[in-house]
């Protein structure tokens, strides 16, 4: 992930840099109603502030408390392969990657000793997937969902311990 929101921030920080980045951005005069709905969020964010009869002021405070903050762990594992939802946004190439993330879903939807029609596989998968079919048939090919000869029901395969 780059850094470049570090330096953005960072930027925000230098009053000349402010000033012409104003003079780029200056547009038309926004109605009265869309001002006040972005100095609004503008104030949520902690960008600024009501200043006396000045009007707002830019509050240097929040950026430098941003870019002290650490960034976000990466994620990890099978989360790698997540999208912001915890839906799989993508399969990984890796065979071994993909077997952990097929083998998070199976622990997470297939308990034990469980023996689903097909319409309910497909319902338990549709929280991880957009395309359930796709995910079933990589759950089967890596042996963690075994299915009927008829493909009507699926299960877990029993452990052999």
């Amino acid at each position: 992930m780059s850094e470049r929101w570090r330096g953005v921030l960072a930027a925000l920080l230098n009053p000349d840099l402010r000033a012409v980045l104003a003079e780029a951005m200056t547009a038309d005069p926004l109605p009265d109603a869309r001002r006040r709905r972005a100095i609004t969020r503008l104030a949520e964010l902690g960008l600024v502030h009501e200043s006396g009869s000045d009007g707002l002021e830019f509050d240097e405070a929040a950026v430098r408390g941003i870019l002290s903050e650490n960034p976000p762990a990466k994620p990890t594992g099978p989360m790698r392969f997540l999208d912001a939802d915890g839906r799989i946004d993508r399969y990984p190439a890796q065979r071994g990657e993909r077997d952990e993330l097929l083998r998070w879903v199976v622990e997470r939807a297939f308990p034990a000793g469980e023996v689903l029609t097909e319409k309910q596989t497909n319902e338990r998968l549709s929280a991880f997937t957009g395309d359930s079919a796709v995910l079933r048939r990589h759950l089967v090919d890596a042996g963690l969902l075994e299915r009927t000869r008829s493909g009507s029901e699926y299960a877990r395969p029993a452990t052999s311990d």
